[in-house]
């Protein structure tokens, strides 16, 4: 059973927020505002898996999903100085719902005895304060999670026969147990139902219309391993 998501689909701004956005649209543009490309994988993939796309198109701006809620940068610079009642809201109106699909989705799986693979698509800026990231496509996991590592090692093997020439890494540009989704994930379910690998694609790769070209979800649908 497969289970994809996408925290960071979009950079969207609801209509009572837009007004704390003004003069912040150049900002909402960039990676900081969202992922780019990855709400069209996250489809794509869940229909080569034939499973629905968990998507938010809410920018991580306003409140990030892939934080947890006690996380200090789970709001912004925009929304961090917020009272704390409004900070509340966001979590209830945003941030708790879209991670209670994907949790229930997962134990609605885990419940008939199945293991779960659960797919958080996101995507990196080439350059990080000036400095290349040196990827083009790479999977997070939890190396201290057996079945997880062997998954991530096999299919980043896999990738690299189908992929030559294409830089495929593991736990990189960021590492796969710092705090997001399938982090707190891991703590819910044990690893002989739960797998969370957080998909990482570099948007260099982007085409001119801001979507991911079709080898990218080709490519990972057909090497994933069967959990």
């Amino acid at each position: 059973m497969v289970v994809v998501s996408s925290e960071h689909g979009g950079n969207r701004v609801p209509q009572p927020y837009k007004p704390l956005f003004a003069g912040h649209e150049g900002l909402l543009a960039t990676h900081r505002g969202w992922d780019p490309g990855t709400a069209d994988l996250a489809r794509r993939l869940a229909v080569a898996f034939g499973v629905e796309a968990l998507i938010s198109d809410i920018t991580r701006l306003l409140v990030d999903l892939n934080r947890s809620a006690h996380h200090p940068r789970v709001f912004s610079e925009i929304t961090r100085s917020l009272p704390r009642a409004e900070r509340a809201a966001l979590l209830e109106r945003w941030h708790e719902p879209h991670r209670a699909r994907v949790q229930e989705a997962v134990a609605a799986a885990a419940e008939r005895g199945r293991t779960v693979l659960h797919l958080g698509v996101h995507s990196f800026t080439p350059v990080l304060d000036g400095e290349e990231r040196r990827a083009d496509l790479a999977l997070l996991y939890d190396p201290s999670r057996p079945r997880e590592r062997w998954l991530a090692e096999r299919w980043c093997a896999e990738l690299r026969t189908t992929l030559p020439g294409v830089r495929v890494r593991r736990n990189y540009p960021y590492r796969g147990r710092s705090d997001g989704l399938t982090t707190a994930l891991r703590g819910r379910f044990p690893e002989e139902r739960y797998l969370g690998i957080e998909i990482e694609v570099n948007q260099k790769l982007l085409d001119p219309d801001g979507r991911f070209p079709a080898w990218v979800c080709e490519a990972l649908a057909s090497t994933c391993p069967t959990p």
